[in-house]
This record gives C-alpha cells, sequence and structure tokens, in this order.
C-alpha cells in the first residue's frame, strides 16, 4: 500500500512506536520507511539514542531506553520523518515539526491530520519552539485525545495562515 498511495498503513505505523508504558516520558517515533542514505537524526542526538546500521542506506533504529523525547532529532530531520509523542491521562502531547509562517499561536485550537491528510481530531497549541538556530523549523507542541496516538501526525496549515 505504502508505494501505490505514499500512505503508511496503520500496522506498519504500530511497529515504529514503542509499547504505551513507554510513552508515559516524551519518546521520539521515527518514521522512515524506505532505505536511503540519510544520518542527521543519529548525528545529531545528544543522548546516542539513535543508529544507523553500518550501512548509511539503512533506516535508522531509536533506543527508547535512551531517548528523552528532546526533540533535537525531529529539528534535523531532512525528511521531516520524526515526531515526539507522550501518553499523559487521557491524552497525547505531540512534538513535530513546522516549516510554515506565521507559526500557530499558544491557545489556538487545530485540526490534526493523518498520514492520508484527513482530519483525525481537533488538538491544542500548547507550545511553539523556534530558535535561531533551528529557524527553519520549529517544533510545534500539541495535545490531542490519547485515542488518535497512532493516527496523528500533523496540523492542518489553512492557506490564509501560511
Amino acid at each position: 500500500m505504502i508505494e501505490k498511495t505514499g500512505v503508511a498503513p496503520s500496522a506498519l505505523v504500530k511497529k515504529e512506536f514503542p509499547e504505551k508504558i513507554v510513552l508515559k516520558k516524551p519518546k521520539a517515533v521515527i518514521e522512515c520507511y524506505k532505505d536511503i542514505p540519510c544520518n542527521p537524526c543519529e548525528t545529531s542526538c545528544p543522548f546516542d539514542a539513535i543508529k544507523v546500521p553500518d550501512d548509511i542506506n539503512h533506516r535508522p533504529v531509536i533506543d527508547f531506553e535512551k531517548c528523552t523525547g528532546c526533540g533535537i532529532c525531529v529539528y534535523n530531520c531532512p525528511g521531516l520523518a520524526i515526531n515526539v509523542f507522550q501518553l499523559k491521562d487521557d491524552k497525547v502531547l505531540m512534538k513535530i515539526p513546522y516549516e510554515f509562517s506565521p507559526l500557530p499561536k499558544i491557545g489556538k485550537q487545530v485540526n490534526v491530520m493523518n498520514r492520508a491528510g484527513e482530519k483525525v481530531t481537533e488538538g491544542v497549541i500548547t507550545k511553539v519552539q523556534n530558535t535561531k538556530k533551528h529557524n527553519k523549523t520549529a517544533l510545534i507542541h500539541i495535545e490531542i485525545p490519547s485515542a488518535f496516538l497512532y493516527d496523528a501526525i500533523t496540523i492542518e496549515v489553512k492557506p490564509h495562515e501560511a
């Protein structure tokens, strides 16, 4: 299916996530589904939590025990293929890369989209990180209902907002 549509099926997505108990703390989830020569996630991780196997063409592997969910890898992934997720009570806290302007405002309600670009729920922006070092990629923090953990991937950007 991914070869035809470009959209990862649910079973493939779920394989990239750690067990829910691990998500009590924030953890990066890498959604690289093809072997390509790339390693900025590995070289940028200050906790040595991401490894690309011997051949740089292989997909990166994350050690969830070492990952702190800091989001540095999210900023550095040229394919925007990394998000951070944390389960907190009945909510999911997501950190996603965002490369549009203007940046969304804290407290704004947004449409949260799945991998096919369809709205799955609504969320609230809780934080916007945009440092000079990463001025082309911001890290947007969004709170959504926990039922959408495996579906949510990004937010809708409306033409008049970008």
